[in-house]
């Protein structure tokens, strides 16, 4: 026993060579420079605005990193109150909760029916969908929001050719509910055109429909010879045995869209509507930044995506795992 103990004793330390030691030296050395920019957006969250860009060399590395002024909490109450955060956050958990749930639903939807469903036509039109991923969303974006721009006027001119009468119910310039502003019905400053647009996807077809096709075909005989339809197929068989995919899906959409940026820019004027990336941007200013609220608003707009990151590691590698099913 002595002797395997030894022999296992020289095999570890002939195992460690020099190659092994500047593997890791590196990995650490990477893992040093992806973490240190959080760190920095930390530090300068909580130092006073004098302290943002001083010299390591000047003051001494220990007091760089420990500045006199750390921690001063009172720049997350600052970044806070500056702007309107508290609505901005309500606008952003709506907004992405809505889009996840609907994008979570017509993607399971469209995926069923090109998983399971058999009608003329069905690959060749899939493949057609699929082929949308390939075009870039600024493209998109253009005549999207000429859409939903003009899609008020063109109802209210239905409306008032129906009726005869003018309507403006979907133009009307704003609405009040107990005197808290919420926006148009349709068109732009709307909470329509920041969620509608965002609840479908090709990508969350393809991810769902690639899950489906790998489900075994004997759960669904066994419920069609109980008598399910194909509407208790897809809701009593295929969603409960896709929590996994569904669960993927939902983090990828809700982290996309909490951090959308381009079209609630330029979809809504009001601050009312807008959403917690907007707003993070009203700190930076043409001539100047002010670092610390920028930074400690920062924080703040990443901690939900933190959350949901770390609840759903296993759920990304699970992800790609899933997206490389073959049919």
């Amino acid at each position: 026993m002595d002797e395997q103990q030894e022999i296992v004793r020289v095999r570890v330390r002939k195992g460690i060579s020099i190659w092994t030691i500047i593997t890791y030296l590196f990995l650490t050395a990477l893992a040093v420079t992806m973490v240190f920019p959080f760190y920095w957006m930390v530090r300068t969250s909580l130092i006073d605005p004098k302290d943002v860009f001083i010299s390591p060399h000047r003051v001494g590395y220990l007091r760089w990193l420990l500045p006199e002024s750390f921690p001063k909490v009172d720049n997350f109450t600052q970044a806070l109150t500056a702007v309107p955060f508290g609505r901005a956050y309500i606008n952003s958990i709506l907004i992405s909760a809505c889009v996840t749930f609907g994008q979570v639903f017509t993607s399971s939807l469209a995926a069923f029916g090109f998983a399971r469903l058999k009608f003329p036509g069905r690959d060749k039109i899939f493949l057609a969908y699929l082929a949308t991923m390939m075009i870039p969303g600024a493209v998109t974006m253009i005549p999207v929001f000429i859409l939903t721009s003009k899609l008020p006027f063109w109802l209210d001119d239905a409306i008032s050719w129906l009726t005869h009468t003018r309507s403006v119910i979907f133009s009307s310039s704003y609405y009040m509910f107990h005197n808290t502003y919420v926006g148009r019905p349709l068109g732009l400053d709307s909470y329509f055109t920041l969620i509608v647009p965002g609840m479908f996807s090709a990508y969350g077809t393809f991810l769902l429909r690639q899950f489906f096709m790998s489900v075994e075909k004997d759960y669904e005989e066994a419920a069609r010879i109980d008598g399910a339809g194909t509407w208790l197929v897809y809701w009593k068989i295929m969603l409960p045995l896709s929590r996994p995919a569904i669960a993927t899906l939902a983090i990828f959409t809700f982290m996309g869209s909490w951090r959308a940026y381009m079209w609630p820019l330029i979809v809504t004027f009001r601050e009312d509507l807008m959403t917690v990336p907007i707003l993070v941007r009203f700190f930076q200013s043409k001539y100047s930044t002010d670092w610390t609220l920028l930074m400690a608003a920062s924080i703040v707009q990443i901690t939900p995506v933190l959350i949901a990151f770390i609840i759903g590691q296993k759920y990304f590698i699970r992800g790609v795992r899933i997206g490389g099913i073959k049919g």
